[in-house]
């Protein structure tokens, strides 16, 4: 595995692909039948999981990304290294905003997302994001 300041080279994306298929299968989504997975390789080695959990409500649905990054902090998984996010259909599921925001804050420097286009670095998703830096005097 690659170190956290370094890019990944050895990604299993197949591997990433399946667990985040087989996340869609345990999705509570009653009301769009929307169904999404995600899983990711993190700094320590570890593979990290989450599905979405929708609410009557909407405005209250946890993303699958939502759970995931739950799942690396719940088990002190260090850092996003590769992430996967696919809906039941296996296509491949742009984050919202939130989770964008969600994703860069818990990523590698030089963490990856798979996109229909192929990996591409998760900080592409949210250029100017907000960071810990902003919340500093000066």
């Amino acid at each position: 595995m690659s170190s956290p300041d370094s890019a990944p080279s050895d990604i299993n994306w197949d591997q990433l692909r399946q667990v985040a298929l087989e996340m869609t299968k345990r999705a509570y989504a009653p009301y769009s039948n929307f169904s999404v997975g995600a899983a990711a390789i993190t700094t320590t080695g570890s593979i990290v999981s989450g599905t979405n959990v929708e609410n009557v409500s909407y405005g209250l649905t946890l993303c699958a990304e939502c759970g995931l990054v739950s799942d690396l902090v719940a088990h002190s998984a260090g850092k996003l290294v590769a992430v996967v996010v696919v809906s039941g259909s296996g296509e491949h599921c742009a984050p919202c905003g939130r989770c964008r925001q969600l994703l860069v804050e818990h990523a590698a420097p030089h963490a990856l997302i798979n996109t229909a286009e192929g990996p591409r670095p998760v900080v592409d998703l949210l250029p100017g994001h907000f960071d810990v830096s902003r919340l500093k005097d000066g």
